[in-house]
């Protein structure tokens, strides 16, 4: 198959068809330039883009639906089924029949992307409440997509332009995450990082700064112990290996002094630390992308939004910038293979 393809394929997981999904792809792929580097396949039901299409009034939004990938057609937007019916769509309401589209649609594109049939995959937003059950704990497309390649570790890494922002811990309770903030854990993440900014984005010699957990970086164990023995010690230990890594710093001073400019990357030790400041400054534009896996995924960086879905208010920034963002991996690396 690999052999056949002209250019790069793309795919692009069509996530809840009750959301936003839909648009903000089919806005993303409107314009016809986007087709120069790659091409587009989407992952979901013709039928679902043929009713955006008319209730959006996106007529000039063209695709041709395939049923393999030895069907593809470049310089066009192909879409192949994910399930053989296309459940009812009703946008901003939660259903289960969307929830498993939204599954099924991910795993078949994960099985292209690990068979090589595609080179990067985009996934649109999901909902976990409809998808979660007895069978399947779905905490997010991060750690599905390391499982599912058979990862040990990954990363997740919010870019956006000059602004790139990674976690120690992901997608669990605040509660937990003091115990979850171990020294293996910061190594692991920043070596990740630093290896994902000279691999996927060309930077040599990255220079990382690295967040406190408490408020004031703890203020010399006034306000917690974590940084003086658990984070400072991890900085300590990458210092003495020659990485470029700086910290710990507290995270409120950091933005609000707009530190981010002087570092390649920043490592914040969970989720609301790192995302908050990240999609304040870059919501329009921000991607999610999985550092450290043999594959590429990238998505946008808002959820589903069913409040605005259906009623052609969804930006498509984030979507168009996650999509550009894998094309231009895959070229970088395509780029190291020649110079090989």
């Amino acid at each position: 198959m690999s052999a056949k393809i002209s250019k790069p394929i793309i795919g692009i997981s069509i996530g809840d068809i009750n959301g936003i999904g839909a648009e903000v792809t089919m806005k993303a792929l409107q314009d016809n330039r986007t087709y120069k580097n790659f091409t587009p396949l989407i992952y979901g039901h013709g039928k679902a883009l043929s009713y955006y299409r008319k209730l959006l009034s996106m007529e000039d939004f063209n695709f041709v639906q395939i049923r393999s990938l030895d069907e593809i057609q470049h310089k066009r937007v192909n879409v192949i089924n994910a399930v053989e019916e296309c459940p009812e769509i009703i946008p901003g309401v939660e259903t289960q029949e969307a929830g498993k589209m939204a599954l099924e649609a991910l795993k078949m594109a994960v099985e292209d992307l690990k068979a090589g049939n595609i080179q990067a995959l985009v996934t649109a937003p999901l909902n976990k409440n409809n998808i979660n059950s007895e069978d399947l704990k779905f905490v997010g497309h991060t750690e599905f997509l390391t499982e599912a390649v058979g990862a040990k570790k990954s990363l997740m890494f919010m870019v956006a332009e000059q602004l790139r922002v990674g976690l120690v811990t992901g997608h669990i309770p605040l509660s937990k995450v003091a115990q979850a903030v171990t020294g293996e854990k910061i190594k692991e993440k920043a070596n990740l990082m630093l290896q994902s900014l000279e691999k996927d984005f060309g930077i040599a010699k990255p220079k990382i700064a690295i967040l406190g957990l408490n408020p004031h970086a703890g203020e010399n164990g006034l306000l917690g112990e974590e940084e003086e023995k658990v984070i400072r010690p991890a900085i300590n230990e990458l210092k003495d290996q020659n990485k470029l890594v700086f910290g710990p710093y507290p995270s409120d001073g950091f933005f609000g002094m707009v530190h981010q400019s002087k570092f390649d990357g920043i490592l914040a030790m969970y989720h609301d630390q790192g995302l908050i400041p990240f999609k304040s400054i870059a919501f329009s534009n921000g991607v999610n992308f999985t550092a450290g896996l043999p594959v590429i995924r990238t998505s946008p960086d808002h959820g589903t939004a069913y409040n605005i879905a259906g009623k052609n208010l969804a930006d498509e920034g984030s979507m168009r910038a996650a999509i550009y963002l894998a094309s231009d991996i895959i070229q970088y690396h395509e780029s190291l293979v020649e110079e090989e």
